[in-house]
């Protein structure tokens, strides 16, 4: 079992990584592990992983350091595992991976997969893999300026703050959104692999990142008022039916227009428009928990 993980997470984190570590070394299972030093460096590693004829690779951090693992493993046969030790650790909600410890370790070496279909974004500076979603606009302007130490000491609520922080100085420009060929005006978009955003709320009950195809979210209102009222709307998970708010689903999505408008990608900072988005070529199998996330619900019959 190959361990990538990332050691900026936290010394909190990296005693739960030990843990689960700790746990499967007392059952036999055998452990390297290799630590990240750079942005893009998981990737990297993931391939030497799987040059190595690695059967699973397990990453340990959030969802950006997931998503540059799963660019280094597809197209292989490796099995891809999930240590959650990030802010929000949105997939691991989504495929509803255990935070225990005992229980985390149990189902990184469970004979259960599922399968898990990242997107590929490209603008005009770089290719980058996504594992659940890719915004435009303001949440990915708060993401551009977020305090990366503020969000170290309090997690998600740096975020909040960030947020309140950005609000009277954004101006909101008209995003031209293409979905399929059929065109939109947006002041903000959420492209989604998965139902989940910001953690475990519920944006699209209906998304399957199991499989290809995306929804699309677009907030065709700007302003302060309406991002206020989808922030309160969030933890509620009831973003998507709020006035304004379309949701649709497609493959091939591109912005356009403005140039320079903020990306994000998984959490991250990821450039900024013009995008192209699109399914990669094949998922990966991700280890999980018995039973299937996307069939137990009922949401999907």
């Amino acid at each position: 079992m190959y361990v990538i993980h990332n050691p900026t997470a936290g010394r909190r984190n990296t005693r739960k990584l030990w843990a689960v570590l700790d746990c499967l070394i007392a059952h036999g299972i055998s452990v390297k592990i290799m630590e990240t030093r750079y942005g893009g460096h998981a990737s990297t590693l993931a391939r030497e992983a799987v040059a190595a004829g690695a059967r699973i690779i397990v990453a340990a951090g959030g969802d950006g350091t997931i998503a540059e693992t799963v660019s280094g493993m597809v197209g292989s046969s490796a099995r891809l595992g999930i240590i959650p030790l990030g802010t929000a650790n949105v997939l691991a909600h989504e495929y509803g991976i255990p935070f225990h410890v005992k229980e985390l370790a149990a189902t990184l070496t469970s004979p259960h997969n599922t399968p898990l279909w990242p997107g590929v974004m490209r603008t005009q500076h770089q290719e980058k893999l996504f594992v659940q979603m890719v915004g435009a606009g303001f949440d990915a302007h708060v993401v551009h300026a977020i305090n990366l130490r503020l969000k170290r000491a309090v997690g998600r609520n740096a975020y909040v703050i960030q947020t309140l922080t950005e609000l009277p100085r954004y101006p909101f420009p008209d995003l031209t959104v293409s979905v399929d060929g059929s065109t939109y005006t947006a002041a903000s978009a959420i492209i989604s692999k998965g139902r989940l955003y910001g953690g475990p709320y519920t944006l699209d009950p209906t998304a399957r990142p199991d499989k290809p195809g995306f929804s699309i979210t677009l907030f065709r209102n700007g302003g302060i008022f309406s991002a206020l009222r989808a922030g309160m709307a969030l933890p509620q998970s009831r973003m998507s039916r709020l006035p304004g708010v379309i949701s649709l689903k497609g493959s091939h999505i591109s912005i356009s227009q403005p140039n320079d408008v903020p990306i994000q990608a998984d959490g991250d900072a990821a450039g900024y428009t013009a995008v192209t988005i699109q399914d990669a070529a094949q998922p990966v199998q991700l280890a999980t928990p018995a039973k299937n996330p996307f069939i137990a619900s009922n949401l999907f019959t």
